[in-house]
């Protein structure tokens, strides 16, 4: 299809790029729109399969008589597969505690919503501390939907992902919901950060942010942290030098930034400061668009040491001093990444320091041994063992 514009008028040619742009957005919001409605009614179907106890009522082969039915009913539907329709249900009771909520339950508890878990309700910006709060507090039908409103968000094929992994901890089910939307993660990429356990080291390197940064952004700041970090994508193994795992990381940025999480943005590798007479080279140097801040990130392939911490405070004031700009940019922070630390002997840096600091443990691509006992034999020892039998 031709791409011409047939009236070449400025302020013409503006109002068909001005309509284009909005046809598009209508059909990102419609097609939106259909995955929330869809997902509700598969919703609304594993609740009645559940609260009817059709399974029960209606016998052992309920299921397929359903599926059966539904089609005979509904000739152009593809959703009312027998598996699909098991998904449905599992699906109602993964996130039925947050999005069901009992009145008397509400009026009885004593327990609130505090302001911070609202405003990150709002931003659609739940985080797993924030997941694990609500699991204690009040639950209003207002803030069951904002939690709907992610849940029916994301497609259902994801759903189906973190039902198959999650069925019965519905907890580290929408903090993948949130990751999802947050990241804007693909089923496949989605299903990579559940393998490498991001649930479990999301937020939790060592740090002094709590007495460092202002209170609003230090939650922030903890969860864009992990402990450890996977650098298995980079292909080193723990024999290679520093230089190499860090051209490593490079070559594979992408990976690199999805691995530190949201929002960061590449500026250098040795980043080149001069500071009075000398020159001083930062590992990596990032920016965070959520934090608004410079983010100093030094690589360390042995273990971690007091001096290393003096070293990175060195470098986060020193950009401050040299890259912040008042009025534009938060503190900087500092990121030290080592194969291992002790941490008592973090904890004690980190208490040394006036910087806001984190510290955490990378891991690399595991080395397995060339031949363990037990494992899968080939085709041909399977050959093998086949022709000594004929010969017994």
């Amino acid at each position: 299809m031709s791409k011409t514009i047939t009236i070449l008028d400025k302020e013409y040619k503006n109002w068909i790029r001005e309509l284009s742009s909005r046809y598009r957005k209508s059909q990102i919001k419609a097609a939106l729109k259909v995955n929330d409605e869809m997902l509700r009614f598969y919703y609304s179907l594993g609740k009645d399969i559940v609260t009817k106890k059709a399974e029960s009522k209606w016998g052992s082969g309920f299921m397929k008589n359903l599926s059966m039915d539904l089609k005979a009913q509904n000739p152009d539907a593809t959703c009312f597969s027998q598996t699909n329709l098991l998904y449905m249900k599992n699906f109602f009771l993964l996130y039925q505690s947050y999005l069901e909520i009992a009145p008397q339950v509400e009026e009885q508890s004593d327990k609130t919503i505090t302001p911070q878990v609202v405003e990150q309700l709002d931003n659609k910006a739940i985080t797993q501390q924030v997941v694990e709060q609500l699991d204690n507090l009040k639950f209003t039908q207002q803030v069951a939907e904002r939690i709907a409103g992610d849940i029916f968000s994301i497609p259902w094929g994801h759903h189906t992902i973190l039902i198959d992994k999650f069925k019965f901890e519905p907890r580290k089910a929408l903090f993948f919901v949130h990751q999802t939307i947050l990241n804007g993660w693909s089923r496949d990429t989605m299903l990579n950060f559940i393998g490498t356990d991001l649930y479990e080291r999301q937020g939790k390197a060592l740090t002094n942010f709590k007495e460092t940064l202002p209170e609003e952004t230090s939650g922030l700041a903890q969860e864009l942290t992990k402990d450890p970090y996977n650098f298995a994508f980079t292909g080193i193994t723990p024999k290679h030098n520093e230089r190499k795992l860090k051209d490593a990381l490079l070559d594979n940025i992408t990976q690199f930034l999805l691995e530190l999480g949201t929002g960061f943005a590449y500026v250098g590798k040795e980043y080149r400061l001069q500071i009075g007479e000398k020159e001083k080279f930062i590992d990596l140097l990032f920016y965070n668009l959520n934090l608004s801040c410079y983010v100093v990130v030094e690589v360390k392939i042995g273990e971690f040491d007091f001096a290393d911490v003096g070293q990175l405070g060195g470098y986060v004031v020193s950009c401050n001093h040299i890259l912040r700009k008042e009025g534009r940019d938060n503190p900087t922070i500092g990121l030290l990444v080592c194969k291992q630390k002790d941490n008592l002997v973090a904890q004690y840096s980190l208490e040394s320091s006036s910087q806001p600091l984190g510290i955490s443990e990378f891991e690399l691509a595991k080395i397995y041994p060339g031949k363990v006992e037990g494992t899968i034999p080939t085709i041909e020892e399977i050959e093998q063992g086949l022709t000594d039998k004929e010969t017994v």
